[in-house]
């Protein structure tokens, strides 16, 4: 008894599936490629503002009598070089969304990619907020606690220049990244993949994510920084109610999509 092969149908199915896939890896490796760029560009823009970028960041710890200390040669260089991509990545905010809503784009319904340009100028600003708000409050704030507590306990202040400035990368993107919350949940609901009431029923289950996300970001144990991230992403998440009250609406199908 002969085997008969596979219907040519069936195997051009599994075949589009397949290379549907590896399109889909290929989309997601021009879009990094295309992030890691602006990121590129933006840097040399940055780095020109390099030592700027260091006074400022160094204010918080200046204004509190501390004085950082380097024990490596290259220490200096390297952390002016963070600052400056972590300015470069900034700037280059409204570039990186933008590739990710062209990411997600091809698995939306043609009525819902006008929403791009809301979205892209919604989440740069967030982002830009957030940033903001680490700077001139949540990380001052981490900072005071941590050097009153020290100072408390009789120590003498001697810190690391890449721990501080590690710390403060750690803050500013946090809450960049969280700071999101209202953006994405706008999208979503625009969509119809969640609403308002979803929201509400699942408020409990949100607390609990952003305790845990909070402890995984923050590098201290102690319950105030923790709270730092914590406190933004529930405030978030019920202004993204509102916001999924206000704008969202049932997701379905136009004709020809």
């Amino acid at each position: 008894m002969s085997v008969e092969p596979p219907p040519i149908e069936e195997e051009q199915q599994e075949l589009q599936g397949h290379m549907g896939f590896l399109d889909h890896l290929e989309e997601l490796r021009k879009r990094i490629i295309n992030s890691l760029i602006a990121i590129g560009v933006a840097l040399l823009v940055s780095w020109t503002l390099a030592d700027y970028l260091f006074k400022l960041v160094s204010r918080p710890i200046v204004a509190a009598g501390v004085q950082l200390n380097m024990s490596k040669p290259t220490e200096g260089f390297n952390l002016e070089l963070k600052l400056a991509l972590l300015a470069a990545v900034f700037l280059a905010a409204p570039f990186i969304i933008a590739q990710v809503w062209l990411f997600i784009a091809p698995g939306l319904y043609k009525h819902e990619r006008r929403y791009a340009m809301p979205f892209i100028i919604f989440s740069s600003v967030l982002f830009i907020i957030g940033g903001l708000f680490g700077y001139f409050v949540a990380f001052p704030f981490a900072l005071q606690f941590l050097i009153l507590w020290g100072r408390n306990m009789g120590l003498t202040m001697i810190i690391s220049a890449t721990e501080y400035f590690d710390l403060f990368v750690m803050i500013e993107l946090g809450l960049g990244v969280v700071f999101e919350i209202p953006a994405v949940i706008f999208i979503l609901s625009r969509m119809g993949l969640v609403s308002a009431g979803f929201l509400m029923r699942n408020f409990r289950y949100a607390i609990l994510i952003a305790f845990i996300i909070a402890a995984i970001i923050t590098p201290t144990t102690d319950i105030p920084n923790m709270l730092i991230m914590a406190v933004p992403m529930i405030l978030l998440y019920l202004l993204g109610i509102v916001v999924a009250f206000v704008f969202g609406k049932k997701r379905h199908k136009e004709p020809g999509d």
